[in-house]
């Protein structure tokens, strides 16, 4: 009897989500193209992505409701329903990830991409975080990271 529920304890460990184990990468979320993006937004995100997502980015539900111009009520009724995101809200979230991805990779780790979410950019008094709530700001997120990495001035 107790090989039985140590089955069933190791079973659910299995399906439990990657986030609890410190696996918080969203590599398959983060496509080669914009057509295969676009392909998968059109088909959906589920709402887990986008709560195992805020935890691993350290990102209050809220917030991160807030910055895909959604309210958390919205969010949570997705759930209970288990209803995919729209795909222009699962685009956004998308590009986010991969903002997140590349922001980890250059910078090393979430909380220095944090900081650098809050730093003013060079010469300016706009934030990069300024910049989350859009689909084309999270482009250009994007881009000015990458220019980063090649040593311009930010």
């Amino acid at each position: 009897m107790k090989t039985k529920s140590h089955k069933k304890e190791s079973e659910s460990l299995v399906s439990e989500p990657a986030v609890a184990y410190g696996n918080t990468s969203y590599r398959n979320f983060v496509f080669q193209n914009d057509y295969s993006l676009v392909k998968k937004a059109k088909a959906g995100i589920q709402t887990d992505v986008f709560y195992t997502f805020a935890e691993s980015i350290k990102m209050p539900e809220k917030m991160l409701a807030a910055v895909l111009n959604l309210s958390p009520r919205t969010i949570s009724n997705y759930r209970e329903l288990n209803k995919s995101l729209e795909p222009n809200h699962s685009e956004h979230l998308l590009k986010l990830i991969a903002l997140f991805e590349k922001g980890k990779e250059y910078l090393g780790n979430i909380d220095e991409f944090n900081n650098w979410l809050e730093k003013p950019f060079w010469n300016s008094e706009e934030k990069p975080s300024d910049f989350l709530n859009t689909s084309g700001g999270v482009d250009l997120l994007i881009v000015r990271l990458e220019r980063m990495a090649q040593g311009y001035p930010v």
